[in-house]
């Protein structure tokens, strides 16, 4: 018995596909812009000499980087504790949380590798702690750690098929209603699987034109 590839179900169907698209996408804009917040406030406190500081940010990166992700859905864990999202909102929230414990070390590690003197400079010119942070050290730290960001959003956007779980309509979700619906299963997911690998490539790129961008001239 042979199986004979036919594309013709799936591509009746190919602007689902490109919604569910749009959503993964969508998604993963989101969380990483709001995982950037958690992450960028976690990051200070993990370097802070603040004890009140630095041990609950530590305990939160411990805690969230070493738990499964399906583990974090608050579309089912809330409820039970009287609090109620809606699917989309529940696993952005989920996304944001995960990555900003990830993102906490990567900034970390971008905000250790700035030169005292650049904080020095500032002082000395009259700016405020505030001033420093928002005009010098964290736009110098975003320069540094861009490369590893652009690897978290790609992995961020990949995570969204976990989304399939709770019948968010992205990428996944909708090339399994395909799958279900037409019986091509090679197919359907072929073309899936161009899609995410298409759009991965494509953030790649967009993210090394901004690194080469912004790079320090030589």
């Amino acid at each position: 018995m042979t199986y004979s590839l036919n594309f013709a179900a799936v591509w009746r169907s190919f602007d689902l596909l490109l919604e569910g698209l749009a959503l993964s996408l969508g998604l993963a804009f989101v969380a990483i812009l709001a995982g950037c917040v958690i992450g960028l406030i976690t990051a200070f406190g993990l370097i802070s000499r603040r004890a009140l500081l630095r041990k609950p940010a530590g305990l939160y990166v411990t805690v969230i980087r070493n738990t499964p992700i399906l583990v974090l859905f608050s579309y089912f864990a809330l409820p039970e504790l009287g609090v109620r999202l809606g699917k989309i909102e529940s696993f952005v929230a989920t996304l944001a949380i995960y990555s900003g414990a990830y993102l906490a070390e990567v900034f970390r590690g971008g905000l250790i590798a700035i030169p005292p003197g650049q904080r020095e400079a500032g002082l000395a010119i009259g700016l405020t702690e505030m001033q420093i942070r928002t005009s010098i050290i964290i736009p110098l730290m975003l320069r540094s750690v861009l490369p590893s960001l652009g690897s978290t959003m790609i992995s961020l956007f990949k995570d969204t098929s976990l989304a399939a779980a709770i019948a968010v309509p992205e990428l996944t979700f909708e090339a399994r209603k395909i799958n279900v619906e037409t019986f091509r299963v090679i197919e359907t997911w072929i073309v899936a699987s161009c899609l995410y690998v298409a759009t991965c490539s494509l953030l790649a790129a967009l993210m090394r034109a901004g690194e080469r961008r912004l790079a320090v001239p030589r």
